[in-house]
């Protein structure tokens, strides 16, 4: 006997199936998924499918609408198009949590600049963990080198935009710009203990120098000596290049850049003003340095960083020994590249300073603004980045990549259109009544409706605009299906287009393999322009619907592929995303 829970089962699967194929309901596919859901229904299964045909029935003569409110009554959650979510893969666990009272990451941007995907991947990473152990998320602004990648107050902005685009969620925000007097204070004590000093030789005599191993004849100085260069640096009696802080570290390391790395050094603020400290503070710390106060600072438990900070990490190992602290764990993934685009936060910079690129959202760039404005979902992006993971192995990814994940996300989301690029006239002899073209927006999702428009012949004629790479299509006698329309055979290709009316069956054109393209009646069409990855336009006209769209709607023009809608005042204005 089939109880009522497994009638309700079926009824919840067949309006499902009904709903993603325009309200019709597939017999088999319904009882392939209640088999799949409920295994123990095999052994009835001569009982099961006279309740299968006679529910899928029910459901087949309700209209879409009726459908879909069933579903809203019943089981809302299941309208959530779960298909246009990629599969999240898992994290591996972090190492050593038992050791920490909470989980605590963080992201250190430089705001010198717009995010680029490879800049993400410590954000989503950190995001994803703090999740997982219900941890702390950090947001600090590494901001401390207002010369060679100077901050722009802007950036700040954007790299917030461009986290809560992601759906990056984070508890704390700092800025390392507001903390320099905790940097000094480090730094007194650490020439008061000896395990710092301040070195004013000739940056090319100290590098030959340590490359020799050998110490410079600063390091011999007492610390008050050391203790009074450093008040020469904050006061200004040292300039420019003169004099920087070192931590002591061992002379013979093997790895000549952790001798005696440098802390602090001195910027002239007058000719490089920090955006929010203006000339306030001279003397800057160095990454290693201030990173590694914060993190400790911060009770940072966990570090998410590329593999190229090894050096820095070995670094602060010397800084959290001489001051006592326990050093985070240190997770070092592989450089993240992408073939076909620019990453480089300077390269990028210098393209927008000559005026290679129109500004960080340049359609050429892999910036998050860049893919944000062709179209690109921020759940591509995370399922990229957590496809790759924290591996300690470089990673390369290409285009393909991230348009294959896209295209399962804006495969449902955007409805279709036509656009047709470089328009040409095409007319049609022998129309002898008017047609209505009546196609579904989706046509997986019919229920968000159809756009209907109606060609009528004037004297058994009418014209047509159709894009200029479907010319090649036409030739004397050859049968071409106007999507939608009608079949038409061509008669003439010259300087104008013409051809025939030949048949309405849709069948009869697919039997023979007839190409399909679009086209536009010529008393219709909103001016078009389509941004393309490269930067250049293709123009053309898009069908009158596309003026009710939005600013951010993301669609696709059929047979061209999916895009960005960035502007509809005048015209249309789309960036491309991909096919």
């Amino acid at each position: 006997m089939i109880n009522v829970k497994t009638i309700q089962l079926i009824r919840k699967i067949a309006l499902l199936n009904a709903l993603q194929h325009g309200g019709s309901a597939n017999f088999n596919s319904v009882m392939g998924k209640v088999i799949a859901e409920r295994h123990d229904l095999k052994i009835k299964i001569n009982e099961v499918i006279p309740i299968i045909k006679k529910i899928t029935r029910e459901v087949n003569s309700l209209s879409i609408s009726e459908q879909r409110r069933h579903v809203e009554e019943k089981w809302p959650a299941l309208l959530i198009k779960e298909k246009a979510k990629p599969e999240i893969k898992k994290l591996p666990p972090l190492p050593n949590i038992e050791n920490y009272s909470i989980v605590h990451v963080r992201f250190c941007p430089n705001p010198d600049g717009s995010l680029h995907l490879g800049g993400s991947r410590a954000a989503i990473l950190c995001d994803e963990y703090a999740e997982m152990y219900s941890g702390h998320f950090t947001l600090r602004f590494d901001d401390s080198d207002p010369r060679t990648k100077a901050p722009i107050l802007e950036a700040y902005n954007w790299i917030r935009e461009d986290l809560r685009w992601l759906d990056i969620k984070w508890h704390k925000e700092i800025y390392q710009s507001d903390r320099l007097d905790i940097y000094y204070h480090y730094t007194n004590l650490l020439i008061e203990m000896g395990k710092a000093y301040v070195c004013s030789c000739n940056p090319q005599k100290f590098k030959r120098l340590l490359l020799l191993g050998q110490r410079c004849p600063c390091r011999n100085l007492n610390s008050k000596e050391h203790l009074e260069r450093w008040n020469k640096m904050l006061n200004g009696s040292y300039k420019e290049g003169q004099a920087v802080v070192r931590i002591k570290t061992d002379l013979n390391h093997p790895n000549p850049a952790v001798r005696d790395w440098p802390a602090l050094r001195i910027i002239d603020v007058n000719k490089f003003p920090h955006p929010r400290t203006g000339d306030k503070y001279r003397v800057w710390p160095l990454f290693a340095f201030c990173s590694g106060v914060d993190d400790h600072d911060l009770e940072i438990s966990h570090i998410l960083r590329g593999k190229e900070h090894l050096t820095n990490s070995t670094r602060q190992h010397f800084l959290y020994a001489y001051l006592g602290w326990n050093y985070p764990e240190a997770i070092h993934y592989g450089r993240f590249k992408m073939t076909g685009t620019v990453l480089s936060k300077s390269k990028i910079r210098e393209g927008i300073d000559n005026n290679t690129y129109c500004g960080w959202d340049d359609p050429r760039l892999g910036t998050l603004r860049a893919l944000r404005r062709r179209g690109f979902r921020p759940e591509t992006i995370r399922h990229l980045i957590l496809e790759v993971g924290p591996k300690a192995v470089d990673v390369t990814v290409s285009w393909k990549n991230l348009q294959a994940y896209n295209r399962k996300i804006v495969e449902h989301i955007a409805n279709r259109y036509s656009f047709v690029s470089n328009p040409v006239q095409l007319m049609v002899k022998n129309i002898n009544r008017p047609y209505i073209c009546k196609l579904p927006l989706h046509p997986s999702y019919r229920e968000r409706g159809y756009k209907s428009i109606t060609i009528t012949p004037v004297d058994d004629k009418a014209i047509f605009f159709i894009s200029n790479n479907d010319i090649k299509f036409f030739e004397k006698g050859k049968i071409v299906r106007l999507m939608g329309l009608f079949n038409v055979t061509g008669i003439k290709v010259d300087e104008t287009i013409e051809a025939a009316f030949h048949s309405e069956s849709y069948q009869e054109a697919k039997s023979i393999k007839a190409p399909l393209i679009h086209w536009l009646p010529s008393t219709t069409g909103v001016k078009t322009a389509v941004i393309m990855p490269d930067a250049s336009i293709i123009k053309g006209l898009s069908e009158n619907d596309c003026r009710n769209l939005n600013e951010g709607d993301i669609i696709q023009f059929e047979r061209f592929g999916f895009v960005r809608i960035d502007n509809v005042v005048d015209k249309l204005i789309t960036y491309y995303a991909h096919r």
